[in-house]
């Protein structure tokens, strides 16, 4: 199968690259506090906890929900569901920079 590692998807298959919790851990930014205020920005807040990828969420939910039970593995997303968790993961802003470019 061939997968298209778009960099969103890259980032939150490794855990690495733009996500508030890994660049935090690395001291190269001094707060991990996702844009939501909710918590830390990781992975697992990413793709499961977020209400600003709340409707985001709902139409990957909708899909695997066909089929799973919500919430599923990291790995079954990845893998089973990678063109509907790509769409989802397309969508996230990562920084208010990109979020107003998106507007």
């Amino acid at each position: 199968m061939k997968l298209n590692a778009t960099p969103n998807f890259t980032a939150i298959v490794t855990g690495h690259g733009n996500i508030k919790a890994y660049l935090h851990k690395y001291k190269i930014i001094d707060d991990p506090t996702c844009r939501c205020r909710k918590g830390p920005q990781m992975v697992q807040h990413i793709i499961f906890d977020c209400p600003l990828l709340e409707k985001e969420r709902e139409k990957l939910k909708a899909v695997v929900t066909r089929t799973e039970i919500w919430p599923v593995s990291c790995n079954k997303l990845g893998v089973q569901y990678h063109k509907k968790f790509k769409e989802y993961l397309d969508n996230i802003c990562w920084n208010e920079e990109q979020r107003n470019s998106s507007q």
